[in-house]
This record gives C-alpha cells, structure tokens and sequence, in this order.
C-alpha cells in the first residue's frame, strides 16, 4: 500500500526551523500498530493522520515516534497548510480529535493560520514533586499545573535558556511534561517544552502548550494578544490571542517534502 506524505516545518516561515511534522491523508483509518510504527520510521515530533468526514471537516490522530498523543498544535498546522494548498479556494476547516473536541482552523489573508483551541489555563501547585524540583538545574519561582503538563516559571528568559533537565527524573512525572517559560524582552513570553516520557528530549515549537501559556501570560501581563517565542535550537514565534474559553493560536509553515511511503 502507498500512502502520500507531507513533511512541513511548522511555527516558521523558513525551512528548518520550526517544529516538522509528517502529515497523511487517508480515506480510512489504519490500525493503530501501523500509525505508530509510521511515526516511529518518520521520527519526527508527531506524524498527524488526517480522515476527511465531509466538506472541510476531518478527523484528526496525533503520533509521536513513542505514543498517540492527545493534542498537537504544530501537527494540527502541519495538516492545515497541506489542507490549504490542496484546496486553495478553501479558507476555514474543522478538525475533530477525541480529546479535544473540535478544532476551527482559518487561512489569514497574511499568510498566518490561524487554529483556535480550548483555554487550558493552569493552577498554581504548592506540593511540587521532587522530581520536578530536582529534575531542573535552576529553582522555579512558581509551578502550575494543567492537563498536559507542569508550567515552570522563571525570574528571567536567561534562565530559561540555560535551564537543563534530568531525563530520567523528569520522565517520572508522566503523563505530564513540562514547559519552562519566563517573561521576555522581545516577546512577550518564552517557553522550551521538555517531553522525554512522551515524545524526545526538547519539542522544537508545541502549538498545544500555549494553549496553557496563553492565557496564564495574558493574566501576568494584563494583556489579551501576545507575541511569543519557543527558545529550542529550531526555534519557533507564535500569535496568541485569548478570547474566554478559547485561545487563537497562528503560525506560518512551510513545505519540505512531499512523497510517498509502501507500508
């Protein structure tokens, strides 16, 4: 069986930078062995499985190269920019995840993409796990948490760039990860996404992160639209927008591959 496959740089507008994801369009599911195995060959972040149910409506499944995983913003983009440049009198879809619920993405006359998400804001914790307080080489000054991850605050960006992980610590607060993230001077935020129970090491650029960091940013700085930046190697901006329940999260992507697998 051939399937055809995109990989797209997500969160940039130049080639590798951003977060890559690999992106199948598929006219039925395949099993969940052969999904995982595909992103395990891939070896990206996430590969995204994208099943249309009717006009520009569609199912979406997320993959790490070690398990499914509920929410992806990057993949989520991925998927919508090879949406949009196959159809491209189409300017708004609707994506379904089971964990999610639905998902509106727009294509902006800017050239941005713009996908709304649900409002995660987290919640200050005072009993912090002491595999999270050891797992980092520098001190939090607040911790929070939501349903993906332990947010981790800095007094400053520095520390949040030189900040290092224990992976075998940090790997024991699974299910959750964690984002360190700290105030900016030209963004408003920045963050890095550490991930090694789920997914690798560092996640380049996570679309689904800021759905948390959004709003607590938004709360900080008494702001609703913000400018935020992922300080991995790759790097990645982000237009966050909160609106009540919802967060707009837009990026731009570009195009690496296109191809086809024999599975």
């Amino acid at each position: 069986m051939e399937l055809k496959i995109n990989v797209i740089d997500a969160f940039t507008d130049t080639t590798f930078k951003g977060n890559s994801a690999a992106v199948i369009i598929i006219e039925d599911w395949l099993s969940d062995e052969l999904m995982q195995s595909i992103a395990v060959e891939n070896n990206l972040s996430e590969t995204a499985f994208v099943k249309k149910i009717e006009q520009h409506s569609y199912e979406i499944r997320w993959f790490s190269p070690i398990t499914e995983i509920d929410f992806c913003g990057h993949a989520t983009l991925a998927a919508s920019f090879v949406i949009f440049k196959q159809h491209s009198d189409v300017k708004k879809i609707k994506f379904f995840a089971k964990a999610v619920g639905d998902l509106w993405v727009t294509a902006l006359s800017n050239g941005y993409i713009e996908m709304v998400f649900p409002n995660k804001i987290p919640e200050v914790i005072h009993d912090i796990p002491l595999a999270l307080l050891n797992g980092l080489s520098i001190k939090p000054l607040e911790v929070l948490l939501n349903d993906q991850a332990y947010f981790v605050v800095y007094e400053t960006e520095a520390d949040v760039l030189l900040v290092q992980q224990n992976i075998e610590l940090i790997k024991q607060l699974a299910p959750f990860d964690v984002v360190v993230t700290a105030r900016s001077k030209e963004y408003d935020f920045i963050s890095r996404y550490f991930w090694p129970a789920n997914g690798g090491y560092e996640d380049p650029v996570t679309g689904s992160i800021h759905s948390g960091l959004a709003p607590l940013w938004a709360s900080k700085l008494n702001k609703l639209d913000l400018v935020a930046f992922q300080a991995s190697t790759r790097g990645g901006k982000l237009l966050c927008s909160v609106r009540g329940n919802k967060v707009h999260i837009s990026g731009k992507a570009v195009q690496y591959l296109e191809g086809k697998i024999s599975v």
